[in-house]
């Protein structure tokens, strides 16, 4: 209902702006007026000033308005948790920043790397030094000058320990990086723990990071137009790095608009002023974003304005589509037949491989799942075909593995934990697990509950209440539903003291590397401590890889790892992700990849148009 009285409301609006136009008014003498204006900024105190203004005179024949801008309307479902480079780590999260921002580096069409804000890069011999070279006269948005300094802030905001940023991890191959951002080195041991060893650690991290002028010399502001070099030392080889410093982590927000605006800085346009495509013009929480074209851009402007909506529930995102309110949005499994079944809503449909894995998350600090049987007999008792089929209906892949098909890593023919009835049931009694009157009672004759948390829509409740029937078929236990509203789903999935004991999170490719699947996700410390996941073989593993030149060599040692994560049944492999989405035949030249997680065309807006409704 909200939507249509949004629609009904525009209407009118725009009837009187009509009617004044072609209306007749007798002109009058101008006579001065005294109003109040009353300006409010989020984050801001509310002003109100007195304005003098001057009465217009309407003629019969005005002059002819300007053509408006289109606006691509897309609904981006959940309204993110956080919208800081450096703290962000959500898909929802992301599709903010990648308008406002851009990194040195990004990506295109076919997922290759290519200069963003940097103009070029070059390694040293064995890849343990990597050079950026930015573009001249780059800019923000607002027209002030964007040189390497800013980029040395933001890198080393991310490691910055005070940040704990959700990715903070992604750039320790930055000497020093590590250290001062864990406070222990490569054995376990402390370092960085005193107020003089921090400064001298945050010191090292800071000539890692080096921001030069022309002259090879350290730069010495942020206005400063010659600073175009960032000299980046690393501890290892990374011949991957270059790609990394295309993640939001590295979005250059300025300094002292984060310091100005404090903790909740990223909610207000006035401060979230950046170097990407578009500019934040408004920010109203649940219910809508609104940007409009970056002409300073280096990659060119788009040429409409963007508008998000956070509408969770897809059946009400749906209706919406229909009437028109909206040009893109998320396909739902509910609705395929639906829409196959619409001569009109059919062409819409676009359908194609994605780049995420979506598992049964298990908490292993606490019980049953710090039981690694417990963990299995869960697996086998999920029954993966049935899921996508039934659920999904057929917009996915049922997965026994992480890394997906068509990315470097993937591994064809795992068979472990797969779905078997007969031998969940085998697997929680071996363990010495009983089942009484739906209960799960562990070995010590105590009764264990067993809670499944996941997001609040209607949609969801059903998805939920298939899989608890499912427990409850195959191991005859009552699984208790614990829905939540869907941001704070979000922030709760984000913290190992607030993770849920059993909930379905994805992972969505940043780049086309098992680097990204294995070493950032899985290894101690990166987000699969969020459910306690830590493994030292694993992390003796991915950590030669990740300094392994030699691509076979280091292919094989990414498999190694990825063996041993199956091994260990951390949590329940369910499905590969399909892109889906409707799109409305006026929108065009968007450009399609498996990472458009966040909305189609996302990787080049730029090339997109938005042309009449008809």
């Amino acid at each position: 209902m909200r939507n249509k009285l949004f629609v009904v409301g525009s209407l009118l609006i725009l009837a009187s702006m009509v009617l004044g136009a072609c209306a007749t008014a007798t002109p009058a003498p101008s006579q001065p007026q005294v109003v109040e204006q009353t300006v409010i900024v989020p984050g801001e105190v509310q002003v109100t000033t007195v304005v003098e203004t001057v009465q217009a005179v309407v003629t019969a024949t005005p002059e002819p308005m300007a053509a408006e801008t289109p606006v691509l309307r897309i609904n981006l479902g959940t309204y993110p948790d956080i919208i800081d480079p450096q703290k962000s780590s959500f898909v929802n999260e992301i599709a903010h920043l990648a308008m406002i921002y851009e990194g040195l580096t990004k990506l295109d069409k076919d997922l290759n790397t290519i200069p963003g804000a940097a103009e070029s890069w070059e390694y040293n011999e064995d890849a343990t030094e990597l050079t950026f070279k930015l573009r001249d006269g780059l800019t923000y948005s607002d027209g002030t000058p964007l040189n390497a300094l800013r980029f040395q802030y933001s890198i080393m905001r991310n490691i910055n320990p005070e940040t704990a940023g959700e990715y903070a991890q992604i750039t320790d191959e930055i000497l020093g990086a590590p250290e001062w951002r864990t406070g222990t080195d490569a054995d376990g041991n402390a370092v960085c723990q005193t107020d003089e060893e921090k400064a001298a650690c945050e010191e090292t991290v800071k000539s890692s990071i080096a921001a030069l002028d022309s002259a090879g010399n350290a730069c010495t502001d942020y206005e400063q137009a010659d600073c175009t070099t960032l000299k980046l030392k690393l501890s290892r080889p990374a011949p991957y790095f270059h790609t990394v410093m295309s993640l939001w982590v590295t979005y250059p927000a300025k300094e002292e608009n984060i310091t100005t605006g404090g903790d909740n800085w990223w909610n207000s346009s006035l401060y979230q002023i950046g170097n990407g495509p578009f500019i934040l013009d408004s920010l109203e929480p649940f219910v809508r974003g609104y940007f409009v074209p970056n002409t300073s851009y280096e990659g060119g402007a788009p040429s409409y304005d963007l508008e998000y909506s956070y509408i969770t529930d897809t059946a009400v995102a749906f209706e919406a589509y229909k009437n028109n309110e909206f040009d893109i949005i998320t396909l739902a499994a509910e609705d395929l037949a639906t829409v196959q079944n619409d001569p009109a809503l059919s062409p819409e449909a676009h359908i194609y491989p994605g780049s995420c894995t979506f598992a049964l998350m298990y908490h292993q600090l606490k019980p049953p799942f710090n039981d690694q049987k417990v963990r299995e007999a869960f697996s086998e008792a999920l029954d993966r075909d049935a899921w996508v089929t039934d659920v999904l209906k057929g917009l996915g892949a049922p997965t026994l593995t992480w890394i997906p098909p068509g990315f470097p890593g993937y591994q064809d023919g795992e068979t472990r934990w797969g779905f078997d009835a007969t031998k969940a049931v085998q697997t929680l009694t071996d363990a010495g697990y009983t089942v009484e009157n739906g209960i799960l009672m562990g070995p010590d004759g105590q009764p264990i509950e067993i809670v499944d948390t996941f997001s609040d829509t209607p949609r969801n409740r059903t998805r939920n209440e298939w899989l608890a029937s499912k427990w409850k078929e195959v191991l005859g236990l009552d699984v208790q539903l614990n829905p939540v509203e869907s941001t704070t789903y979000t922030a709760l999935t984000k913290d190992i003291n607030t993770a849920p004991q059993m909930y379905i999170l994805g992972w969505c490719a940043d780049y086309p590397d098992p680097q990204n699947w294995l070493s950032v996700y899985w290894k101690t410390g990166a987000f699969g401590e969020r459910i306690g996941y830590s493994n030292p073989d694993f992390d003796k593993l991915v950590d030669q890889a990740d300094t392994t030149v030699d691509p076979a060599t280091r292919a094989d040692l990414y498999q190694q790892a990825q063996d041993l994560l199956v091994a260990g049944s951390p949590v329940s492999f369910m499905w590969n992700n399909v892109n889906s989405y409707l799109i409305k035949p006026w929108i065009t030249g968007y450009e399609l990849t498996p990472q458009d997680s966040p909305w189609p065309g996302y990787v080049n807006p730029a090339s997109i148009t938005v042309g009449p409704m008809p």
